[in-house]
């Protein structure tokens, strides 16, 4: 039956609590925390991170699609999709697609996925992130927050099993963004909450448990999106269920995360499910998806390894000045390391620029990076194969720190890393406290934005410390 092999997690290296905020504006400060994206992430980078979580350990070759869903995607036109397949190191010859355009977005390419392994095409990676931008003073500043989530399909091997889904659309604005807005609007917010998420949840919850003969009271976990945390509860107490089948909507500890809040959820209820119990998992936005999972065996005898990421402890406190540079809402020296793009150079480099491959001699071999057609050790020429370097944990080997190169979070820390394999790779590092480096610190891989030049967004490698 088909089902969900693996789900991951990103959340941000950063936090920002509503005290802060509330105190930066001399306004009522509410509780809980928001998590924040650092100035190089955006909703692609935090999606491959929790595609990368979840691919671990898996042959790549027998993913046969990738879809990327986000309401916050940095191109209007051009497949996002294809850029994580490339940093991901999938085939070549797979389907991708996008799907955006509400927070549903996640669950849409869900359903579409488990559509086409029903129909015979194989494992599909279904990977979500969002960095939805929220005015300065504005109640949703505070409430909406980023991350990434990730989720492996399947017809073996599964952690559970979809049963049944049931999708229903309403045209309703009620939160949108026009191609011209930098920020979210939102209506009326009892209008938002009644004629939209209520109506709208409340109505696939139901279908789908009448058309299954389900009662509330059989229904071990109810996994529901909720736009600001609490109505989800006031939804699920008019639908029959109990407080302690309800899962915690984690708004208060990351934030309202979009597209993939839903997934998070279901990461947190799958981290301490047992086998045999069912899950009803509701998403909304423009309407509403719900799905009916049963939990199988395999979960226990992947243990930890099938639900990874959610790390809710990690990360460090923002100051509200430094979140405000993050965004590009307050201007900060321009960053002088800075690259000369160009579109052809980078697709003739995409294999060690975006997949982070390397060259191994087949004489020798040694392992470099990147690519290089001699070798330095034996001087063989155009004798090597390519060498995935993207999930090898490293070193600092050495390092610098420069506090006159601008950019929002000086200073700017410029490191060679010694990888496990022997190869070399020359990044900055991000996500760390710079009076916390040392020589030798163990590190790994991360895949960020460094800037828009020559009219597009330029990604690349960094390297940041283990575990954050």
């Amino acid at each position: 039956m088909i089902g969900i092999k693996k789900i991951a997690v990103h959340l941000p290296y950063y936090r920002l609590s509503r005290k802060t905020i509330g105190t930066a504006w001399g306004a009522k400060a509410g509780k809980g925390e928001r998590r924040v994206a650092n100035f190089d992430e955006d909703s692609v980078t935090m999606a491959i991170e929790a595609g990368l979580k979840c691919l671990q350990q898996e042959n790549r070759d027998k993913i046969k699609g990738l879809y990327f869903a986000s309401t916050t995607a940095p191109y209007w036109e051009k497949q996002c999709a294809a850029i994580c397949a490339g940093v991901l190191d999938l085939p070549p010859g797979i389907r991708t697609g996008d799907f955006a355009g509400s927070t549903r977005s996640g669950t849409n390419a869900l359903i579409a996925a488990a559509d086409a392994v029903k129909a015979g095409l194989g494992d599909i990676l279904i990977i979500t992130g969002d960095c939805r931008p929220a005015l300065p003073r504005s109640a949703q500043e505070g409430i909406m927050g980023d991350g990434g989530a990730a989720v492996l399909l399947g017809n073996s091997d599964v952690i559970c099993h979809i049963k049944d889904s049931y999708s229903a659309w309403n045209d309703i604005t009620d939160v949108w963004r026009m191609d011209k807005d930098n920020f979210v609007k939102t209506w009326e917010d009892r209008f938002i909450v009644q004629m939209g998420y209520e109506k709208d949840i409340t109505h696939s919850i139901t279908a789908i448990m009448e058309r299954n003969n389900l009662q509330a009271g059989r229904v071990d976990k109810l996994v529901m999106y909720s736009p600001e945390g609490t109505s989800h509860q006031r939804v699920a107490k008019k639908l029959g269920f109990k407080p302690e089948q309800i899962q915690d909507s984690l708004v208060d500890r990351t934030g309202n995360t979009g597209s993939a809040q839903a997934f998070m959820m279901l990461a947190s209820a799958l981290a301490a499910a047992k086998p045999g119990e069912t899950i009803l998992w509701a998403n909304f936005g423009s309407g509403s998806d719900t799905l009916l999972l049963t939990v199988s065996s395999e979960i226990e005898r992947r243990g930890n390894s099938s639900v990874t990421g959610l790390t809710l402890e990690a990360g460090k406190e923002l100051s509200y000045q430094k979140y405000l540079a993050f965004r590009g809402f307050v201007q900060t020296p321009q960053e002088l390391i800075r690259l000369f793009p160009s579109a052809s150079v980078m697709w003739r480099t995409r294999k060690w620029s975006a997949a982070l491959h390397g060259s191994k001699c087949n004489v020798c071999g040694l392992i470099t990076f990147p690519i290089q057609r001699v070798c330095y050790s034996c001087k063989s020429r155009d004798n090597f194969e390519e060498f995935p370097l993207s999930d090898k944990k490293g070193k600092v080997f050495s390092y610098s720190l420069d506090n006159l190169a601008g950019g929002p979070n000086p200073p700017t820390i410029q490191t060679i890393v010694e990888t496990e394999v022997g190869a070399r790779i020359y990044c900055l590092m991000t996500d760390c406290e710079p009076e916390e480096i040392k020589i030798g610190a163990p590190v790994e891989m991360t895949y960020r934005r460094f800037h828009e030049e020559a009219g597009f967004y330029n990604y690349y490698w960094k390297c940041r410390p283990m575990g954050t």
